[in-house]
């Protein structure tokens, strides 16, 4: 038997030692077949795949992506999309030798028709033949001096700049006159910072006119190389609408085209980017993603062959919450009352220096942001054709371009009172039936004294809010402290960010952002003075969170996200389910009592909000606020209605603006709107407006819409 097994073993040994065998043979014979073939590719046949491979060259150029548009909560355009044509330079076609010369012959073209081709050089030359760099474009002339490019000192005069870029772009002596060679330079200059390359074509000029179309097709139809384009262009139907929620598009500049590639986004170097408010904070639901089409050439520098690789996909829609009509009457009622104010000062008087303000309307059901304003405003169409008008923009003293309503932060004033109030009432530091008496001086802290508008004698927490006594409120949050002040200011949304999608300071909150802070300043944070200062944002949140109970929720733009075609929804904000921030901690009870303080400050003679809503046929809930300052005092109003049952929150900030009633003028404009009370007035209206009452989702905009009455607008002063 064990002779038997052991031959049995052998047996096998050997039939495993053939298969072994066998398999080697067949990968050595692979082996072999792939030496031949390489050996054939390149020795024998190398020859011919090297002339193959210098005759045939293949280019990957990235195409536009049509950009998502954005729409009132109506489905309204506010920022869309239009053809426009455009010049481009493609180096795939053009003749490098004749470039400068093509630049020249189209340069002539533009300017024989006054049109614009894209000029960024900060360099401009004078009547009397000098050059000087442009103002309102330091950070341009920082990165032409920086060792990027030219590599010069700050000290470094527009003169040496332009011979510089001339030498670096070999045209210093080829006897151009000086405004050619200016021109030439910015061109090229122009080509360098947007990366000219054969995969990167060069946008000359865009938004050209028909007439020009036909003239450059007639005239450069035999120069190779230089196409006109069809593009879609942004456009905002109502260019001083909102342009500062809405934002802006640029050109992308090395920064962040080095941060979306880190990112794994697809950007060109000629795409634009957004740069502030929604067009940047939704940049990538927008953008949509760039095609590809793959262009061959052959030795000749001939092109043989392209092939669509990639195809593009448009961005996605933004659906807002703002209601177009209520923003319109927001614009219209702050410059109406900032205008009022300063003109109620005259020379000099209280108020006179009342330029600027901002208000916020929210839906107290999900603090969606209804209408958002801050005044002064700008024209965002004009805003994003760099000229004389930005530069205008940037060095008003009055600042247009800031956002006041969610970036600005000022002094609350007595409207912080509801704050301390309810925080009082919920610790048990003062009770409905807590009396304090008012001689119109507060002096506990001599060093921190405060003065009262009236002389009330003994007062109580209603009577104190209604008629906004200084002195009630002074002892209530001397008894308070300051960080149990603090901690609930927090909690109804002071000094903290609301949630919005965009830009938005956090504001400063008295105590603890404070520095060298003394026992004695609690009692001015507790009127609303010392370091407080709030956005117009959070003081509309928070006033929202006191109508609805106390329920502090994120405050919010975007309502919708859709498809490119509008069919197919990709986000929907959640109206019965709205996100939760944060609770005030306050009892219901507590709370009532205060909501009742601010609806007496509207109801009674006394308060001081009577004068403007003592008769008004929607029951509403306020408080008045003015804040001291350098210049005139700003005045601040916070509202809700109807009292009863809270549909929506205003906050009013004006600037300067001295006397209440014309921040209450805002919000009572606003209501009115809202409420449906001025339908009277509306039916004697323009035709024009009642075109913009429709709410069609496909309703045009025609250039009158904003050109006629914005060409003549803040600047002509």
């Amino acid at each position: 038997m064990q002779v038997d097994d052991k031959e049995k073993q052998a047996e096998e040994r050997r039939f495993i030692n053939k298969r072994v065998i066998i398999c080697i043979i067949i990968t050595l014979v692979i082996f072999c077949g792939f030496a031949c073939k390489l050996f054939v590719w390149q020795i024998v046949e190398g020859e011919e795949y090297s002339k193959l491979a210098d005759t045939s060259t293949a280019y990957t150029v990235t195409t536009d992506a049509t950009r998502g548009e954005i729409l009132d909560c109506n489905g309204k355009g506010l920022a869309v999309n239009r053809t426009g044509y455009r010049i481009v330079l493609d180096k795939l076609y053009i003749d490098a030798e004749k470039l400068d010369n093509t630049i020249l012959s189209l340069i002539r073209l533009m300017d024989s028709r006054d049109e614009k081709w894209i000029d960024n050089l900060p360099i401009k030359l004078e009547d009397k033949g000098e050059f000087k760099f442009k103002n309102g474009m330091k950070d341009e002339i920082k990165i032409l001096k920086s060792k990027d490019y030219l590599n010069v000192g700050a000290s470094a005069d527009a003169d040496k700049c332009m011979k510089l870029l001339a030498e670096r772009y070999e045209l210093e002596d080829k006897g151009y006159a000086d405004k050619t060679l200016r021109n030439l330079v910015s061109v090229h200059y122009n080509m360098e910072r947007m990366w000219y390359s054969n995969t990167n074509p060069y946008i000359f000029a865009k938004g050209i006119s028909s007439d020009m179309l036909a003239i450059v097709s007639e005239n450069m139809q035999s120069v190779s190389g230089v196409e006109i384009q069809t593009y879609l262009t942004r456009h905002n139907p109502k260019g001083k609408l909102m342009p500062h929620i809405l934002g802006a598009l640029g050109s992308i500049n090395k920064e962040e085209y080095d941060k979306k590639q880190a990112e794994g986004k697809k950007y060109g170097y000629n795409d634009s980017i957004g740069k502030f408010g929604l067009e940047l904070a939704y940049e990538d639901e927008l953008k949509g993603t760039g095609g590809e089409r793959i262009v061959q050439k052959n030795s000749d520098g001939n092109v043989t062959k392209v092939v669509e690789s990639v195809n593009a996909k448009p961005g996605h829609t933004l659906y807002l919450t703002i209601d177009s009509k209520l923003q319109k009457t927001a614009n219209e009622a702050l410059e109406r009352e900032v205008n009022a104010a300063r003109a109620a000062g005259g020379n000099g008087g209280e108020g006179s220096d009342c330029y600027t303000g901002a208000v916020v309307m929210l839906d107290v059901k999900d603090f969606s942001v209804l209408a958002a304003s801050s005044y002064p405003t700008f024209n965002l169409n004009k805003y994003s054709k760099y000229g004389e008008y930005y530069v205008n923009l940037v060095e008003d003293k009055h600042s247009p371009i800031y956002n006041r309503a969610f970036i600005g932060s000022f002094a609350p004033g007595s409207v912080f009172k509801p704050c301390v109030a309810a925080a009082a009432l919920q610790e048990n530091v003062i009770g409905e039936g807590t009396f304090f008496t008012c001689n119109h001086i507060y002096d506990y802290y001599p060093s921190n004294p405060v003065a009262c508008m009236g002389t009330h004698g003994s007062i109580g927490l209603r009577t104190a809010l209604t008629k906004s006594c200084n002195v009630f409120f002074a002892e209530t949050g001397r008894r308070l402290g300051i960080d149990t002040m603090y901690l609930y200011a927090e909690k109804f949304g002071l000094g903290e960010k609301t949630g919005l999608e965009v830009e938005e300071s956090n504001g400063i909150l008295a105590g603890r952002d404070s520095k060298n802070w003394q026992e004695g300043n609690t009692v001015q944070a507790a009127i609303g003075q010392s370091d407080n200062a709030f956005t117009p944002v959070q003081l509309a949140t928070y006033t929202a969170t006191i109508a609805n109970g106390g329920t502090r929720l994120r405050t919010h733009l975007i309502k919708e996200i859709k498809n490119y075609e509008r069919k197919k929804t990709i986000f929907k904000y959640n109206t019965k389910k709205p996100e939760v921030e944060d609770t005030c901690g306050v009892s219901s009870y507590n709370l009532s009592l205060v909501q009742s303080a601010m609806r007496n400050v509207v109801a009674d003679p006394g308060g001081t909000a009577y004068s403007v809503f003592g008769n008004y046929s929607i029951p509403v809930a306020a408080k008045t606020g003015t804040a001291e300052n350098a210049g005139s005092d700003h005045t601040v109003f916070i509202c809700y209605a109807p009292y009863d049952k809270p549909k929506v929150a205003i906050a009013v900030v004006l600037e300067h603006g001295a006397h209440g009633q014309y921040s209450m003028g805002v919000a009572k404009s606003l209501m009115d709107e809202y409420f449906g009370l001025n339908k009277t007035e509306k039916k004697t209206e323009s035709s024009d407006d009642t075109e913009e009452s429709d709410n069609s989702e496909n309703e045009d905009y025609s250039e009158d819409d904003y050109s006629d009455e914005e060409e003549n607008e803040y600047y002509e002063e």
